[in-house]
């Protein structure tokens, strides 16, 4: 099996650009405040996130919400999906180069890293505004995302030799899976779920290439 082991991570405290007087810079505090709503959807939905939530994890002051966020919640929101659309599928497209059992057991291990860190707290902030968005701005946000990491399993997998229209399809199930492993795994406080699921589409993925 040839694999990428990565994990994908939230990165709250990274490093973010400041001024001289240790301040965070403008783009630091909305990229904080992005990947801070991003957290909170992941553990508590949408609807379980409110502005004040991001701005205390955040340690943004009140007036960024205005400034860079005049839309409010759901602009926040907004944003956040447009991240896991763009800049968080970096640990996704970096598995490219694995065989097809590396690529089913990298991508679970995205997860396996975001429950371990969270201590089963956390799942997919995707599938979290998908249940809880209270827009369908943000429903179709949630959806797009879900399209391009489909689209970036299938071509994965298309380079591991699987041919396009079975590549397709066990994209989809791969993720479908995992995200309902993703719930078990909460619920249970145990990886038991996905572990199961890892297998069984191991055994699916070795007749595929």
């Amino acid at each position: 099996m040839t694999i990428v082991i990565i994990s994908m991570q939230l990165n709250i405290g990274g490093p973010f650009a400041r001024g001289p007087g240790g301040e965070l810079l403008a783009g630091g505090v909305r990229q904080r405040m992005v990947l801070s709503a991003l957290y909170l959807i992941a553990e508590r939905g949408v609807q379980g996130t409110s502005i004040a939530d991001v701005l205390e994890r955040s340690g943004a002051p009140r007036g960024s919400v205005y400034h860079h966020f005049p839309g409010g919640k759901d602009e926040i929101v907004g944003a956040a999906m447009e991240y896991m659309a763009t800049d968080a599928r970096a640990p996704l497209r970096a598995l490219r180069g694995s065989d097809v059992a590396g690529i089913v057991t990298g991508f679970i291990n995205l997860w396996r890293g975001v429950l371990t860190r969270s201590e089963f707290a956390a799942g997919c902030a995707t599938a979290g505004v998908t249940v809880s968005g209270e827009s369908e701005t943000a429903r179709a946000a949630a959806r797009k995302v879900f399209e391009v990491w489909i689209a970036d399993l299938t071509e994965l997998l298309e380079a591991a030799g699987v041919d396009r229209s079975k590549a397709a399809d066990f994209a989809w199930m791969l993720f479908a899976s995992t995200e309902g492993a993703l719930v078990f795994a909460r619920a249970e406080h145990s990886m038991r779920a996905l572990d199961l699921v890892e297998q069984q589409l191991l055994s699916l993925g070795a007749t595929l290439a």
